[in-house]
């Protein structure tokens, strides 16, 4: 039988363990020794340490086990004794804000002024890193800016462009240290000019083309082409551009979100149309909101009528936030300017031995549940998945708040999964249906549905954002086109916390909690009162 927590009752499956047991004590020496003293001069020992006998746990706290909707998600673990105190108060549930941090300030106060400067930008490289990822002083950015590349001023002394050297025909901006430069420019407190020289100009991080823009008031968004992608058929980039800074969640708007949203939408629909041979003739502009409809409608009749269409897939994606470790490890995206991803993924990959391979999309995974979950319990999996939020109860079992939906209208529905694979872990999921069923990609998904999507997606990342979180990637589970199979267009959340960046038991797909999910939901919509 399909291992997943969803019961063709509409309910979800908790396991909860008590655990009680004994332990043949097998150690052979003793090591006993003084840690410490009390106030008073009471010595503390390590005696408990090394007990005489066997080992009796009784009635340790409970664990509680819920299996993944998606099995392939794996399985959820939430200590009782963490999460006690945040059932309390679910108030507890979030990073606090970092201190400021200012190298020069601190040396003001004990070097001469004539030597802060080089004290900062000759640090060892390690906190050169350190100081370049948690500065908060715009002065002392701009010192190590200058320090790792060089740069051109004018006469009165104001930078105004990188310095580039050219070599084997192609021209370089001269960088000491790439990742202290990428480090630095990513810092949100440095000025926004050296931003925009050193990173955020166009063409200044390399040669790939600006396919797509979308500007309306005072968001401008690019679409960059990454044709040598690490996506072998090539992917596509929507950033903001370099006169639309966005390093923060707070600075993204609801016509942000679109921006970046429409030139999703307008890419996937017009290369589907491509390859059904009804693309529109439109160059040199983007399509409008009702352009786009249109297109999408053609689309679904011309699929309809053919026979044997490729099954493409969306790939969708989001990594926000950048951090670098003194220790030289990239924490978290390429860069900190808001930017999404994605592309089309084929039906189809040729095998090197001959013949085809199913091309791999992340919403195969949750095709394949809904068709064993049918098989195994003769059931519909999101009909009964929508039951079970419907009819949560706490995972505790105590007397309190149930919900795990966040926020919800007539299309989708922000709710928090009852079991978690990041410790913030949230997901949006769209509830509306059209006439062939429930709406399971974006192509399916008519201009409201979109909307609803935007505006839930930039809900997630306000309320995250609000906890603390300061990196959090964003993934599509998606329906391949032409497929009916009662599949849900699926989004999920996925934070990087500072105590939880993943270790062996995450690797084996066994996720830990320190909260129940019906208290983050109280968190997560507090932020949003």
């Amino acid at each position: 039988m399909l291992q997943t927590s969803i019961t063709p009752e509409g309910r979800f499956r908790v396991g909860r363990h008590d655990p009680s047991y004994r332990v043949p004590n097998l150690r052979e020496q003793d090591h006993f020794c003084h840690l410490g003293f009390l106030s008073d001069q009471t010595p503390v020992d390590n005696a408990e340490n090394f007990p005489h006998g066997d080992i009796g746990v009784e009635q340790a706290q409970p664990i509680y086990e819920i299996l993944n909707p998606l099995p392939f998600r794996g399985c959820t673990y939430i200590d009782s004794g963490w999460s006690a105190a945040r059932a309390v108060d679910p108030a507890l549930i979030k990073i606090h804000a970092p201190v400021p941090v200012s190298l020069r300030t601190m040396l003001g106060a004990h070097c001469p002024v004539s030597a802060i400067k080089s004290i900062v930008t000759h640090l060892p490289l390690p906190l050169r890193y350190a100081l370049a990822a948690t500065s908060t002083d715009p002065e002392e950015l701009v010192w190590l800016a200058q320090s790792c590349c060089r740069m051109v001023c004018s006469e009165d002394g104001v930078a105004v462009g990188l310095q580039y050297i050219e070599k084997n025909g192609r021209k370089h901006a001269e960088i000491d240290d790439f990742e202290l430069f990428e480090t630095i420019a990513n810092n949100p407190h440095l000025p926004d000019l050296y931003k925009q020289l050193m990173v955020l100009r166009p063409g200044v991080q390399g040669t790939s083309e600006i396919v797509g823009d979308f500007h309306i008031g005072a968001t401008e968004v690019f679409e960059y082409l990454r044709s040598n992608s690490y996506i072998p058929w090539g992917h596509y980039a929507a950033n903001f551009a370099h006169t639309s800074i966005r390093y923060r969640i707070a600075d993204l708007t609801q016509q942000d979100m679109e921006g970046l949203r429409h030139l999703y939408y307008q890419r996937i629909f017009i290369t589907v149309a491509g390859k059904l041979g009804v693309a529109p003739s439109i160059r040199r502009r983007g399509l409008t909101l009702e352009e786009l409809e249109t297109l999408r409608l053609n689309i679904l009749a011309t699929m309809a009528t053919k026979h044997h269409v490729e099954a493409l897939a969306t790939l969708w994606g989001w990594n926000f936030g950048y951090d670098f470790s003194g220790s030289g490890y990239r924490l978290h995206a390429s860069h900190q300017m808001i930017h999404q991803q994605y592309a089309m993924a084929p039906q189809w990959v040729d095998d090197t031995g001959g013949g085809q391979n199913f091309s791999y999309c992340c919403g195969d995974l949750v095709a394949d549940v809904i068709e064993r979950y049918a098989h195994d319990y003769h059931s519909d999996f999101f009909v009964d998945y929508l039951k079970a939020l419907t009819n949560n109860i706490r995972t505790d079992g105590a007397e309190g708040e149930r919900s795990l939906v966040v926020w919800q209208d007539q299309n989708v529905i922000l709710f928090i999964p009852k079991a978690q694979v990041s410790q913030w872990e949230i997901q949006l999921m769209v509830i509306a249906d059209n006439s062939n069923g429930p709406v399971g990609n974006v192509v399916e998904a008519d201009a409201m549905v979109r909307r609803s999507l935007d505006i839930g997606i930039l809900k997630a990342q306000q309320i995250l954002a609000g906890l603390g979180a300061t990196m959090v990637t964003s993934i599509e589970y998606p329906k391949r086109l032409g497929v009916a199979n009662g599949q849900r267009l699926l989004y999920a959340f996925l934070p990087k916390l500072p105590w939880s960046m993943g270790a062996f038991s995450e690797a084996q797909g066994r996720f830990i909690l320190g909260h129940y999910p019906e208290d983050f939901a109280i968190a997560c919509r507090q932020q949003l009162r």
